[in-house]
């Protein structure tokens, strides 16, 4: 490692006031506040009450390459690069579409998703589920902060709002009709998940409940015509928001649920979720995660098409949205230093009751909650809290019909973001699928294939300079996020220091990443447009 990295490391990390105490580090400054969501507190307990914690392999590896000293002397960022690739392909996840019949393909080909962890234990989620009582397939990334248990729960439980928000009149009164006769439910999507991937397995019968109370207040609507793809997403949203401050305020006598119930609504998530259904794309975003559209023109160059704003400070519309619910006195207050109250970076998110409930609700549920310090919760209301809530889960929803121009989707958590532009990221995406198609191995030959001949073929790749390509798109662009150097390209010695940052110091240098590229099939883009 060159002492220039490992040096501009250390003497960052000194600017940094840190004061630690009972598993809680509380931080002052530090040199980029854009990579801290929340300035005054950082949750370092894990999000399950003891005993029953889940380790995951994920993050097992880099925990075994950090170090905790921040002396020089004792600071050593040694990874080979097997070590590397076998940290930044952990969280690989793929999945090809396929296409049985040869009709009515799928607009969607494949896709590819990986996350890597700053904070321990990460506080992304993410999510992918094909729709099995209605049409298309959803993607979904999830940003906590505060701790990873709100992210957590949004991850397993949003699609299924959504997808029951989409389903028919008729579907719903089945469903609703095999619950109280005590039948087996139709499944209503088909997870597509990482081996890692973990859920609340002692909370899911309550989660499915109200689940069910909502479906039932959709039959109640007595409405046939049913949402439109962009109101279900929205109600879909709002509603389990809605459901996880109940859930607190809930009485509870089981402890366990209590206290997963506390962390979820006092905690907080950003989400971003694609739906994708023929030619038909939704994208809804509550928060500052991001999707984007590779777009190939026809001259065979490359174009951005986001379909997401950030809520922030940064934003003009959230700004105008916030002044005009609130009154003229707070005007001033809303925003402190580009952060909701002088505290949250998203001006949108899930949970965070913190934000959203009067001072005296807090108060009582806190109250009557026991041990709530040893869970990381903590009554903080901040100066000029007067008119809540000043938070929001409502999405912003847009729509696109799909082109054949429209190559792949991209949606990520900020930590992605706030390390490479839409442009370099499409441009990353569009390069990686050059190199695949060159680098794809010749399946039939003119000749038959000896040894000599695939030598040869080794030594013109190795002349070319090729190295070994990351298959996963998902893991590339993470590569080149955290390692990359000032040429664009990915720099092994930055890498590696990035990797093995102190648990304390990697959160201040970059945040979790966590990424799903959607490949659309331009194929049956096309068949649709011609059989219209």
């Amino acid at each position: 490692m060159s002492r220039t990295v490992s040096s501009w490391i250390l003497s960052s990390a000194r600017n940094s006031t840190v004061l630690q105490g009972k598993g809680r580090l509380y931080s002052i400054y530090v040199p980029n506040r854009n990579k801290i969501k929340w300035k005054l507190l950082l949750s370092k307990t894990c999000l399950y009450p003891a005993g029953s914690c889940i380790s995951s392999d994920t993050f097992s590896l880099k925990k075994a390459f950090r170090h905790t000293s921040t002396e020089e002397e004792h600071f050593s960022f040694q990874l080979s690069p097997s070590q590397i690739n076998d940290i930044l392909r952990a969280g690989e996840l793929s999945h090809k579409i396929l296409d049985l019949d040869g009709k009515n393909a799928n607009s969607v080909l494949r896709f590819e998703s990986n996350q890597l962890a700053s904070n321990s234990p990460i506080e992304d989620r993410r999510s992918a589920a094909t729709c099995l009582q209605t049409r298309g397939m959803m993607f979904g990334v999830f940003d906590g902060h505060a701790g990873s248990a709100c992210a957590q729960a949004v991850s397993e439980r949003l699609l299924h709002y959504i997808a029951v928000s989409l389903m028919s009149r008729q579907t719903l009164e089945e469903i609703e009709l095999a619950v109280e006769g005590m039948k087996p439910v139709l499944p209503i999507l088909q997870w597509h998940k990482h081996p890692n991937d973990v859920e609340y397995q002692e909370i899911t019968s309550q989660y499915f409940e109200n689940l069910r109370v909502y479906w039932q207040h959709l039959l109640d609507l007595d409405t046939e015509l049913g949402f439109s793809l962009e109101e279900a997403m929205i109600c879909a949203f709002k509603r389990l928001d809605s459901d996880i401050s109940l859930e607190v305020q809930a009485p509870q006598e089981n402890e366990l649920m209590r206290n997963i119930a506390l962390q979820v609504a006092f905690s907080g998530a950003t989400a971003c979720v694609a739906h994708v259904d023929g030619v038909h794309l939704h994208v809804a975003n509550t928060g500052d995660c991001r999707a984007i559209l590779g777009v190939r023109e026809e001259d065979g160059t490359w174009s951005t098409l986001p379909l997401t704003r950030d809520h922030n400070a940064f934003d003009e519309f959230e700004i105008r949205r916030l002044k005009r619910e609130h009154p003229r006195s707070e005007e001033k207050t809303l925003f402190v230093n580009d952060r909701l109250l002088g505290i949250l970076m998203p001006s949108r998110a899930f949970g965070d009751v913190q934000l959203k409930w009067s001072k005296e609700l807090q108060h009582s549920v806190l109250e009557n909650s026991c041990n709530v310090e040893a869970l990381n919760i903590y009554q903080y209301v901040p100066p000029n809290y007067h008119t809540p809530p000043y938070l929001t889960a409502e999405p912003e929803v847009t729509y696109h019909k799909l082109r054949s121009k429209d190559k792949f989707l991209v949606i990520a958590t900020d930590g992605l973001w706030e390390m490479l532009s839409n442009e370099k990221v499409v441009d990353l995406v569009a390069g990686h699928l050059t190199e695949l198609n060159v680098q794809k191995p010749q399946l039939a030959f003119e000749k038959p294939v000896n040894l000599g001949y695939m030598h040869s073929l080794l030594l013109q790749r190795k002349n070319r300079g090729t190295t070994s390509l990351d298959q996963n798109i998902a893991t590339h662009l993470i590569r080149h996020a955290i390692g990359s150097n000032e040429y664009g390209e990915a720099d092994p010695e930055k890498l590696a220091a990035m990797l093995t940052l102190p648990e304390d110091l990697a959160r201040m240098y970059r945040d979790d990443i966590t990424v799903t590229v959607v490949y659309f099939n331009s194929e049956s883009i096309e068949n649709h447009y011609g059989n219209n």
